[in-house]
């Protein structure tokens, strides 16, 4: 009998939040102060609902690190933290997907090769595998999965149905050998969706993932996507941020009924010292137990995004994170983190 996976969606119940806690000497290192100001927000905003997985570069990082996230007013109780190598902070794409198999959660292990080469990623992709065998993720099992995919890439509503995109998931430089049957296949297979609703259009300057569908729409539940919009006919994300509202607005759920859609503001545009300009997006938040954690940029348009989001999940805190200095390293809020469903993190007594 074939095993049967299942993905559940972001908003399921919750044992804890990973964090790749970012190296001093790689890319952040011009402004690393900044860039753990922002990791300990993200910390203590989650220890305050639920476990944090920190890895770190060694103890005396650890011990740094607690002192900051008990200075921000956090709970360093919940943090468990592990000292591995690490290329980079992007948790989202290295960490692995928890399903559950035959009603029995798993960690699946995909392979991470770096957004299609483009950085160091062998010490991210031994990551998982070294949490693991460290008891991060109780006693648990993990399987090792041949396709390359990143958390970042796809989101699901727990009922069938996966949201993605053709940009990052049917590029040569994931898996060149895979045809789009294929790759439709095993996501079938080990998420457990029954349908992929793929999106065309849209794109975020200075994300060079290739299209993440976390930095432009993202399900909130089985019948709300909230979406990155520009309004500014002058930006030059204009027409292809429509085209994928025009695709949004296309699209059923499995009832025949359309999506209900939220639009979310655009920020004013970000450029860093090279003339890049860099992917500030509400649409990279997370969702934790009891809250929504929304990255801000200092910009006019974070209150409005977070009043747009807070009609997308009653019930839920809608917390605003600064995550100017993430935005510099060409990710956000959501990217730095992976979610665990309840029963993968061991919760201390």
């Amino acid at each position: 009998m074939t095993a049967q996976y299942k993905l559940p969606p972001e908003w399921a119940a919750q044992s804890g939040v990973m964090l790749t806690w970012p190296r001093s000497d790689v890319e952040w290192n011009p402004d690393y102060a900044s860039a753990e100001r922002c990791h300990t927000a993200i910390a203590k905003e989650i220890s305050l609902r639920e476990p944090v997985v920190i890895t770190c570069m060694d103890a005396g990082h650890a011990e740094r690190i607690r002192g900051y996230v008990k200075a921000a007013g956090g709970r360093v109780d919940r943090l468990h933290i592990f000292t591995f190598p690490s290329n980079d902070a992007w948790a989202r794409d290295h960490g692995p997907i928890t399903v559950e198999k035959d009603g029995e959660l798993v960690l699946l292990d995909f392979i991470f090769n770096g957004w299609g080469e483009k950085y160091p990623h062998v010490e991210d992709n031994r990551l998982s595998r070294r949490l693991y065998e460290a008891g991060a993720f109780g006693a648990l099992p993990m399987e090792s999965i041949e396709l390359v995919l990143e958390g970042g890439s796809i989101e699901v509503d727990g009922e069938g149905t996966l949201l993605t995109t053709e940009s990052c998931l049917l590029n040569r430089n994931r898996n060149p050998k895979l045809k789009r049957a294929e790759i439709e296949a095993l996501l079938h297979k080990y998420l457990g969706v029954d349908r992929i609703l793929w999106l065309k259009h849209g794109a975020i300057d200075g994300d060079d993932t290739d299209g993440h569908i976390d930095t432009l729409a993202r399900l909130c539940d089985a019948k709300t996507i909230a979406y990155q919009a520009c309004e500014d006919a002058g930006d030059p994300h204009y027409k292809g941020l429509k085209a994928m509202q025009d695709e949004l607005k296309a699209l059923r759920r499995k009832d025949g009924q359309p999506y209900k859609l939220v639009s979310l503001p655009w920020p004013q545009a970000v450029i860093d010292h090279t003339g890049r300009r860099l992917p500030a997006t509400y649409a990279n938040f997370l969702i934790v137990d009891g809250a929504v954690l929304v990255p801000t940029y200092n910009d006019a348009a974070d209150g409005p995004a977070l009043k747009a989001l807070e009609g997308c999940f009653p019930g839920r805190e809608i917390v605003g994170v600064p995550c100017r200095s993430l935005i510099h390293q060409y990710g956000s809020l959501h990217c730095v983190t992976m979610q665990f469903p309840r029963g993968v993190v061991p919760q201390k007594v």
